[in-house]
Formats: structure tokens, sequence, C-alpha cells
């Protein structure tokens, strides 16, 4: 599931003012220096959310950015877009003007919206052309969306440099790692298991680690859950480009908290060289003392694990450093912020997509299992839901505009239905009253008049009541 085709507009605006602000969020300059930073930053060309083009910002523009973002604990909430007053309004767009927008179309698909526009705009046989917003809408009503051109990235050769992160929580890496021994599982059976450890860059503080026997993106998910619940959120987070660290509930879920996800390169785990030495420390201190152990399990394993990080390599004095990471972490500084509870944390790390509902009874079908809509929401024809594919005990409606959760949904439960109780619908919309009907409809009277006066009798032989 791709996490970017189901964001909105206002989304991936917050996103890119994120992209901008939130290097200086991870890593604020020495004072005195915000300026230079700043104007930099302006020099730079972004690509534009909702336009396959480039885009620039003006420094009060950015300053603005940061000064929104760095004073509230939630960055991606300050930085999103507020929803138009006029949201949700339909304006008409006349028959002239559509008729030439689809010729247009036709003749350029890969024209942008105000490309399109500004073509319009000097036809003579227009009279007048509606707004930008107004013309896009009706565009993406028909169908007439904007095709991409075919185009090639070019990949330029960097030199590699060493590097470490000014601030404790400015950034954390993330890795996998396959152990040297096997566990021995219930069932009888030997396995390979798999470390998932989160390190801190600037401390090399293991903020948690982990064996699993898998590496899926709920395993990654379950892992990085504890590791902000106990060293709170980081700033940006590093990982390779694994399946599980591009599945959509992470990489959303690392977006709505106001962490920057980097990817390495692929083949290049020198880019995560800091997890590649602490893999070379479990595999030379920790898995040789159990390897006279014969029937390891993944629960004794764990609980090794967890003894010899916290008891060990927390606290001795790291090679490069001089430091224990503990106390490296301790000492700071540190840019880290209040982690939310684990239900909100279940809420922020899933996958958001839209739904069409059958109007029939009122579902939805999610990974081929069908929930109910309570039925207030009946007139929404697509509906935003949030849920993790892992677990579907846990599905959300939301507003696409503000992401408020509307309602919890639930599994349809056929028979439960079977019992044949309904409740009263509500009405959607204020109460109206009845109809009261005035007479002859103005269309119709003015069409008797005009056949009246054609003076020619009425087309039909009156039948006499007996």
């Amino acid at each position: 599931m791709d996490d970017d085709e189901n964001l909105s507009g206002v989304e991936r605006w917050a996103r890119l003012r994120f992209a901008v602000v939130g290097p200086l969020l991870a890593s604020p300059p020495p004072p005195g220096q915000l300026r230079a930073e700043l104007e930099q930053l302006a020099r730079k060309h972004w690509r534009h959310p909702t336009k396959d083009e480039p885009v620039q910002f003006g420094l009060s523009t950015i300053e603005r950015w940061l000064h929104d973002a760095r004073t509230t604990d939630d960055p991606i909430a300050a930085l999103r877009r507020k929803p138009r007053k006029d949201a949700g309004l339909q304006r008409v767009v006349g028959a002239p003007l559509a008729q030439a927008l689809r010729q247009q179309y036709r003749d350029h698909p890969t024209w942008s919206y105000q490309l399109h526009l500004d073509n319009l705009a000097v036809l003579p046989e227009l009279q007048g052309v509606p707004s930008y917003s107004t013309l896009r809408r009706f565009m993406l009503e028909q169908g007439l969306l904007k095709q991409p051109r075919k185009g090639a990235l070019a990949i330029s050769s960097r030199e590699q440099r060493s590097y470490e992160a000014k601030y404790v929580n400015g950034l954390w890496h993330l890795d996998f790692h396959e152990g040297s021994l096997k566990v021995l599982r219930p069932e009888g059976e030997l396995a390979t298991p798999l470390l998932l450890a989160v390190l801190d860059d600037r401390s090399r503080l293991a903020c948690h680690a982990q064996w699993y026997l898998d590496e899926t993106a709920e395993t990654l998910v379950h892992g990085l859950f504890q590791a902000l619940l106990k060293r709170g959120l980081p700033r940006a987070q590093m990982t390779d480009g694994g399946a599980a660290m591009k599945a959509a509930e992470f990489r959303q879920g690392l977006f709505r908290l106001g962490i920057q996800h980097a990817l390495t390169l692929p083949y290049s785990p020198e880019h995560n060289a800091k997890q590649e030495v602490f893999w070379a420390q479990v595999e030379g201190r920790l898995l040789p003392m159990l390897e006279g152990h014969r029937e390891l399990t993944l629960s004794l394993l764990n609980q090794a694990t967890q003894a010899w990080v916290e008891m060990e390599y927390q606290r001795k004095p790291h090679s490069e450093t001089g430091q224990p990471p503990l106390q490296r972490w301790l000492d700071g500084p540190s840019v880290a912020r209040a982690c939310p509870d684990p239900e909100t944390l279940r809420f922020t790390f899933t996958a958001q997509t839209t739904r069409s509902q059958r109007k029939s009874d009122g579902t939805v079908s999610i990974e081929g299992v069908r929930f109910e809509i309570p039925d207030r929401f009946r007139q929404l024809t697509k509906l935003t839901l949030r849920y993790a594919r892992w677990d579907l005990s846990h599905v959300w409606l939301v507003d696409p505009r503000t992401q408020t959760t509307l309602t919890r949904l639930f599994p349809l439960d056929k028979a439960r239905n079977a019992d044949g109780i309904r409740r009263p619908r509500a009405a959607v919309s204020p109460q109206q009253d009845p109809p009261q009907p005035s007479g002859i409809a103005p269309l119709l009277r003015k069409l008797m008049a005009d056949y009246a006066a054609t003076g020619l009798p009425p087309a039909y032989i009156p039948k006499e009541e007996s």
C-alpha cells in the first residue's frame, strides 16, 4: 500500500512544510546563525506537493513555518493548511467552457490545471473563465486528470563522510539484523531470529532492542512503539528501503508524529554504520554467551538481550564518544518531545485510505472484511478510513480535511442483524416543513398559455360522463 496515494492536498502541503523546517527542528542552529540557515533554505528548490514542478519559498514564509512548528508539540497540525470556508460548495461550469476544456484536454493531457486555465482565458469565444479551484475541481470530477511526463532522474555520486547529530533525539537509526543463533519454536522447530534495534545517533543509546521471528510492518511498529514510549519522540528516523519500512502504516505514522523519515541508498549499509557497530557487539559479546544453551527460546533470548543492553551496553564507555551511551544521553543537549499515550500511538500508525459506501446496507469492505457505517453518515459517498492491516479490530472513520476521528467502525454482524430490530432513522439535515403546492407550476402555466396563443383547439375529445 502506497502511503502517498491517499493523502489529501492538505496533508501533502503539511508534509512539504515539515520537510523544509524539519532539519532545523532536529538540529537547531547555534545563536546568530538562524538567518543564514533560513536564507539557504529560501534558495533551494522543492517539489510542489500537488504539481510536478519545482517551487521556492521566501525567507519570511519559512521563518513563519518554523515558528509555528517549534512552539507546539504537534508540528504537523501547526503546519497543516486550514480548511477553506467555502469547502464543499460547488460552482457551475457552463457548457461552452466545458466543451472547450474537454477538447483542450484531448489535445494536451499533460498540461497542468493552471496552464489549461491560462489558455482558456485567451479564447475569444468564451466570455469568462472560473477560478483555478473551480476549474480543477471540475476536471477532477470529470476524470480529466493531468498525465505525467516521462523522464528520468539523474543520480549523482557523492563522497561519503562520517557524521553525528548535534542533539539527542535529533536522529534515530532503525534496522533488522539476522542473528547467528537459532531459537526453538513451540512446535519444536528451529528458526532464525531477527533483532530489531533503534539507536540514537548522538549518544548511541539503544532506545529499544527486541528479537522477532519475522520482518513485517506489524513487527516494526511493535518495536518502535516501545522505543517511543521509553525515550520520547525523535525529530528524524533513518531506515533502509525494506518493505516494512515503506509500509503506509509506518511512514504515515512517522509523518503524523512530526518525525522526518530518511531512507538510505540501496546496498549502502555504511549509511547506517552505527547500526553495524551495534550488530558487531551483539554478535561478539551477547550471542557467544548463549552458545552453550541448547534449548534457546525467543523469550529467553529477549530476556538476555534486555539484561545485556541495559546493564552492559548502555553503561560501558563507547569507543568513539568516550562516554557510556546512557550518560551521553542524559548529558544532552536534547530536542526530544513527549510521547503520546499507547492508544494515540495505535491510531497514529495506521494507513489512510478511501472507500465507497454501499448504499444498499451502509457498509464498506476493508481487506476482505465488511464494516458497518453508522446511519448518521449514510449521506457520505466517499469515506476516509484509517486502520492497520494486521489489526482490523480497530478501524476509524476520519474527516479528511482536519484528520479528526468521527467514529470507530466495527465488523458487520449478520447474525445480530437477523433479529429484525432496527433503530429509527435520524434525519441527516434539519427538518423542513412539508411541501405545500401552490397551484399550477410556472413552466406548465407558460406551456398552457403558449398553446392557447396558437389558436388551435385542444387536441383531444372529451368523454361525456354518464
